[in-house]
């Protein structure tokens, strides 16, 4: 017997979006809250933040526009027509050097001018594709997830042939194809030299590093930036941080059940508001190279620096972050929730600005060298 099908209204995708948007919850928690498959909840969630712009336009200048051009000449019309044309074959072309999953994440579902077939076609996206529900990952993937960042966070070099070896040492029976999928969900990968490497998403620029030989003497000189993975009791989170490199100071953060690149702006905004670097150093991730995330660095006239792939000791002052946060709090909780995870990392990174005295600071702590005329303590807003 077939299955009925479940209708949602409009009034459940946006509350379903909303949770996912705020990042309180990872998309597994909300998968099983509400019944509904983690790739769908990631479709509303894209689909209201790309639609919340129209809800500011202005009705009464769209309309002043509209009838500015209610009887355009034929011969216009002609070369606009020959323009789209040329445009939609252009469009075509670089939507197929896109993925897959990109792909489905265009599919509009409510359009009423174009179906779901009409969609899948201007896309080249077959339909079996469109409808296929990955499986979400088990409680034993969640725990080799998490084994492997460990791993990769005491030896970064490992690339997925030493994993393997390292997880079928711990007992655990894997192949390397299995391996590689968990390094890439995690946005990880081993740190040895290969060929082609320096590559963005497609139509990014990647900046030089420009740090080399830099003597980084001074608060706001340079200002670095990354993500990282959380591990929870069910699915994941990634935490990314804005860190002034002379004072270890975390200026901003942000938490994210999604690697989409409005979490890092949020969090770039953030730090914006308690000053600005000269430099900002991060590595060539799609969030980092976009133009939402450079435009924004290029509005304060701050200078853009990114690192070699494949080589964390150019950010190494983020990472070093990153140990001590995993090492002496992630690691040792098993955070039940999106908000349980935001609460506890509120509490550690004030203690690790405001509290822990750093021996390379001459014992002390990131805020008194960030900020060493001010003996009131500000906290960037989260």
């Amino acid at each position: 017997m077939a299955r009925k099908r479940r209708i949602f209204t409009a009034a459940f995708k946006a509350k379903v979006a909303l949770e996912a948007i705020k990042g309180l919850s990872t998309i597994s928690e909300l998968a099983q809250k509400h019944n509904l498959h983690p790739t769908q909840i990631n479709l509303w969630k894209k689909q209201l933040l790309d639609g919340a712009e129209g809800v500011f336009e202005d009705g009464s200048q769209k309309s002043k526009s509209s009838s500015d051009n209610d009887e355009p000449q034929a011969a216009e019309l002609y070369e606009q027509i020959g323009r789209l044309k040329v445009e939609l074959e252009w469009l075509k072309k670089k939507v197929a050097q896109h993925t897959v999953s990109e792909a489905r994440a265009w599919i509009d579902f409510d359009n009423a001018d174009l179906s779901v077939r009409e969609q899948c076609r201007l896309l080249g996206l077959h339909r079996s594709n469109l409808y296929y529900d990955p499986v979400p990952e088990s409680e034993e993937n969640l725990l080799l997830m998490r084994l492997l960042d460990e791993e990769h966070l005491r030896r970064p070099a490992r690339g997925s042939r030493q994993m393997v070896d390292f997880l079928r040492d711990e007992g655990h029976v894997v192949n390397r194809k299995k391996v590689q999928r968990f390094m890439r969900k995690m946005g990880i990968e081993g740190l040895s030299p290969k060929r082609r490497t320096t590559l963005a998403a497609c139509g990014h620029r990647v900046y030089p590093y420009l740090l080399r030989g830099l003597e980084i003497a001074r608060p706001d000189q340079v200002w670095c930036s990354d993500i990282t993975y959380v591990p929870m009791r069910r699915g994941f989170l990634y935490l990314a941080a804005v860190m002034d490199w002379h004072s270890r100071y975390v200026i901003s953060w942000r938490l994210s059940n999604s690697l989409d690149v409005d979490f890092c702006v949020e969090a770039l905004e953030d730090a914006f508001r308690q000053g600005k670097p000269e430099i900002f150093n991060t590595d060539q991730g799609s969030q980092f190279t976009s133009r939402e995330f450079t435009s924004l660095l290029h509005s304060q006239d701050v200078a853009i620096s990114m690192d070699g792939k494949g080589r964390a000791i150019d950010n190494v002052m983020i990472e070093r972050l990153w140990r001590t946060v995993k090492y002496e709090e992630i690691y040792l909780k098993e955070y039940a929730s999106g908000a349980d995870c935001y609460q506890s990392l509120e509490e550690y990174l004030d203690y690790y600005d405001h509290r822990r005295r750093h021996q390379s600071l001459g014992r002390k702590t990131p805020w008194q060298v960030y900020r060493p005329d001010r003996s009131e303590r500000v906290k960037s807003s989260i």
